[in-house]
């Protein structure tokens, strides 16, 4: 199978999570993503993980995560031949992507407009905390900073606990996709009329555009200030987490009839008439409530017990698993999501998430390891016009 970006060439200087991420979307999708690396360093996120050793060989499993399927190579682009080097590569390559602070590529004189004159086909897209203008634009930023800035932090948690930080880099991870959408979308338009794109992605932005369906459109369109409620919806009741007989479970009723459906499971039929909950709007006065009348009723039976039930019933439902439960998880095998895939560079198997959906019916394969820091220096370099001398000096110079 062909791959649908099959052909394009992205010259990837991210770093960490939301760039790298974004880069292996396109890799996966058939890119020849060419990740370009500080000589001797690499990306931090080498060093980083949960098993010291991968990162004292710069293979740390946080890196291992979103870099296959790329090529490394190492180049300083501090240095006037780096520089060079870099521009040299910018020529034939249709896509850059860098993360770094507003400002620094075109400090190094590699700024978009520079770039886009060597090579006016080309996608430039820049990814940051809080984008290229604006008064918060030179703030150093983490996923962290930006959960807090977009109002995320303040709505999770209880309304004791709040505020609270996602269990995952969740602004990282938008941002990311925003930006692989961003850059599919622009290399699409330049199929049609040849033209190239400078491409803008804050952080901030890609969170709260996530957010406008729900939270901030309440506030915008109906002046409701949303609070943090824990595990139960800002929506619909009963839609939460509720404790069975032997651990939690979550139930989410949006419609109706899935209220109607959930009582007749739970064998509470006067629910559906009782006048505190018989409507959608009388239940979400009355959440605290409900759930007492709900969890009386689930502490009969387990969890699986009750999943089934109300999963025969038509109500959507399930379990709250660790992590070590959905990677072992069964849909995850039928899916093919979590693929193995030798790794040269550690002398063993690892294992790596693909993209989220299929094509042609499948699973996309992952069509190579996560390279070892400056692997394909020498090849990419050779093909872009360089000697075995050339190389050889700026070897010499630290420049590679």
């Amino acid at each position: 199978m062909t791959l649908p970006l099959h052909g394009v060439r992205v010259l990837d200087l991210t770093n960490v999570i939301a760039g790298p991420l974004a880069s292996y979307q396109l890799a996966l999708l058939g890119a020849e993503v060419i990740k370009l690396e500080v000589p001797g360093t690499g990306d931090l996120s080498r060093k980083m993980g949960a098993d010291p050793e991968l990162g004292r060989r710069q293979m740390g499993a946080s890196y291992l995560a979103m870099n296959a399927g790329k090529k490394s190579i190492t180049l300083n682009l501090k240095h006037a031949r780096g520089k060079e080097v870099f521009r040299g590569l910018v020529a034939d390559a249709d896509v850059v992507l860098e993360n770094f602070r507003p400002g620094t590529m075109a400090r190094l004189g590699l700024g978009a407009d520079v770039l886009r004159a060597l090579n006016p086909r080309l996608v430039y897209c820049a990814i940051s905390g809080f984008g290229q203008t604006g008064p918060l634009a030179q703030r150093a930023s983490y996923d962290q900073i930006i959960q807090g800035y977009c109002g995320l932090m303040s709505l999770t948690g209880e309304a004791d606990t709040a505020p609270m930080r996602a269990g995952l880099v969740v602004c990282d991870t938008t941002a990311a996709i925003t930006a692989a959408f961003a850059i599919a979308a622009a290399l699409f338009r330049r199929s049609t009329n040849g033209e190239g794109e400078v491409i803008d992605v804050a952080m901030l932005d890609s969170s709260l555009a996530s957010m406008t369906s729900w939270m901030i459109s309440n506030y915008l369109n109906a002046g409701h200030v949303p609070q943090p409620l824990g595990n139960h919806s800002h929506s619909s009741a009963p839609s939460g987490t509720f404790h069975t007989g032997d651990g939690p479970i979550n139930i989410v009723c949006n419609e109706q009839k899935q209220f109607e459906a959930t009582c007749d499971a739970l064998d509470l039929p006067e629910l559906k008439t009782d006048p505190r909950f018989r409507g959608r709007d009388e239940r979400m006065r009355n959440q605290p409530a409900l759930q007492a009348v709900l969890e009386e009723r689930l502490a009969q039976a387990g969890a699986a017990e009750w999943e089934k039930r109300l999963s025969d019933a038509g109500v959507p439902v399930g379990p709250v698993l660790t992590v070590p439960q959905i990677a072992g998880h069964e849909q995850l095998r039928a899916r093919g999501l979590v693929q193995t895939i030798h790794a040269p560079g550690i002398g063993r198997d690892v294992q790596v998430a693909g993209l989220g959906f299929h094509l042609g019916g499948r699973a996309v394969p992952i069509g190579a390891p996560p390279p070892e820091l400056g692997q394909h220096t020498e090849e990419v370099l050779r093909r872009s016009g360089l000697t075995d001398a050339d190389i050889a000096a700026l070897r010499a110079e630290g420049v590679i």
